[in-house]
């Protein structure tokens, strides 16, 4: 039994819920009385309820994100409707911001917004009159860390989250980081011991969610010293890296490193300028092209880079270009995001002009823009997912002619033409369709290459750009 249980539904087992650890960590005294409970979105909401109430307890903090808040929503409806005397704690991103319009936080006591490690410990001791709780920023050395917190099981078997840093200098209008300034670092005495620990315990694979990890020379030198110091195979290091930013000093350290220890996560967005600026994405793309050049030429290092769909101003035209910009780069996955619209970012102020139409259901993706209807946002969708399962899955070394915006477009359309969806497709029907379409003439791909510009934006594209649902 456990006076206070601290949960949430993540998305998928293997991802260890970092943040309620943070909580626990925290708690001091409390701790004892406390109880981390994590469950996954594929469980029903009811039988989560039932889990965490058969622990009697007095206050349930449940932590809640965009792939979440669905289930979420429900699994606080019940525990209400069952317990009405237990107090229900809310926290996470999404509650963060635009809580006054969100049915969870009506259903709910008490929200706590932002980071609530320190904020939570006081909530548990001492309930407060208001319901919103905006927490204020914690300083990294006044918080206990959490690594202790994850179990042998966790080690073996989930993805251990780590951080030596919060927020972000950057004012990307898209990405929640933007509204997390300054960029605090944990003390990094502590730290490195911390990760020495884990080491000791057998951890060998890290994923640090630092949004710019290289942003610190010093810190982020001295976290790749400290792995490769004690590098042994199976080691594995995943960074979220500033894509302009990898001098000399770090480069030494990097290309010492053997194949596949460090993967880096490489967030390249959009090569289109003018659309930087008006998400205010400050990047050097020249710059950022000869780093991924030479970590693809020069080290072991496995690259995922990330491109986003549906940003204001970005046509299907400068869209292709640019995805065929970074594919000749040659990162070992290209990530085609959807633009999501999430809570509190500033990306909404381009609404009016760009005609951007969310759906109101989380991820809250793109539907349409003033330059890219629905119906191509929808085959996008589908590009994107059949890249991964075809390109990024690396389980079809023959499709490297289908590697440019064009050929695989041209696939991504006769396959859905083939199966009618983008999931529940078997590896093996996967493999005879691409290899079904390989053997074909490249005449009957799709249309030919003197007509690919006008299929970019086709007439019916044109027309519904100027339509109601448009406006």
């Amino acid at each position: 039994m456990a006076e206070i249980i601290l949960t949430t539904l993540n998305a998928k087992y293997a991802h260890a819920a970092f943040g309620l650890r943070y909580l626990m960590a925290n708690l001091g005294d409390l701790q004892a009385r406390a109880k981390i409970l994590e469950f996954d979105i594929n469980q029903r909401p009811l039988d989560v309820a039932e889990a965490i109430l058969a622990e009697q307890p007095r206050l349930v903090g449940i932590g809640v994100y965009i792939w979440n808040v669905a289930p979420a929503t429900q699994l606080v409806a019940d525990l209400k409707r069952i317990r009405p005397d237990l107090v229900v704690v809310l926290g996470g991103p999404e509650v963060s911001y635009e809580t006054a319009e969100q049915e969870i936080v009506r259903l709910a006591d008490y929200v706590i917004t932002g980071e609530g490690d320190l904020a939570f410990a006081e909530l548990c001791r001492q309930l407060p009159a208001q319901k919103i709780i905006p927490a204020p920023l914690p300083a990294f050395d006044k918080l206990a860390l959490p690594y202790h917190l994850y179990t042998d099981d966790d080690i073996a078997h989930r993805v251990l989250y780590v951080e030596a840093s919060r927020g972000c200098p950057f004012e990307c209008e898209f990405c929640l980081s933007s509204l997390d300034i300054p960029v605090r670092n944990a003390p990094l005495d502590r730290f490195l011991d911390a990760m020495q620990a884990l080491l000791d315990r057998g951890a060998r694979q890290f994923k640090f969610v630092d949004r710019t990890f290289n942003l610190n020379l010093h810190t982020s030198r001295a976290i790749l010293q400290f792995f490769l110091d004690r590098y042994q195979p199976g080691l594995f290091v995943h960074f979220e890296m500033i894509p302009d930013r990898l001098p000399e000093p770090l480069r030494e350290i990097i290309r010492q490193f053997p194949a596949g220890a460090l993967q880096f996560e490489v967030g390249i967005q959009t090569f289109n300028e003018d659309v930087a600026a008006l998400i205010s994405r400050r990047q050097d793309n020249a710059k950022a092209e000869e780093n991924l050049r030479w970590l693809r030429e020069q080290t072991g290092v496995h690259i995922h880079a990330d491109l986003v769909v549906g940003l204001p101003g970005e046509t299907l035209e400068s869209f292709a270009a640019g995805f065929d910009r970074l594919v000749a780069l040659r990162p070992h996955e290209i990530q085609v995001g959807i633009l999501k619209r999430l809570r509190g970012t500033p990306i909404i102020r381009h609404d009016a002009e760009w005609q951007m139409v969310y759906s109101p259901h989380p991820p809250y993706e793109i539907l349409q823009t003033k330059l890219i209807a629905f119906a191509t946002m929808q085959k996008l969708r589908r590009f994107a997912r059949y890249w991964d399962l075809v390109v990024n899955s690396g389980r079809f070394p023959q499709a490297t002619s289908l590697h440019s915006f064009n050929a695989f477009w041209d696939f991504s359309e006769w396959l859905y033409r083939q199966v009618g969806r983008t999931h529940g497709i078997a590896a093996q029907r996967l493999a005879d369709l691409l290899a079904e379409y390989l053997k074909q003439p490249v005449e009957l791909h799709g249309v030919g290459e003197r007509h690919r510009q006008a299929r970019f934006i086709s007439s019916r594209d044109v027309a519904s750009v100027g339509s109601p649902a448009n406006r």
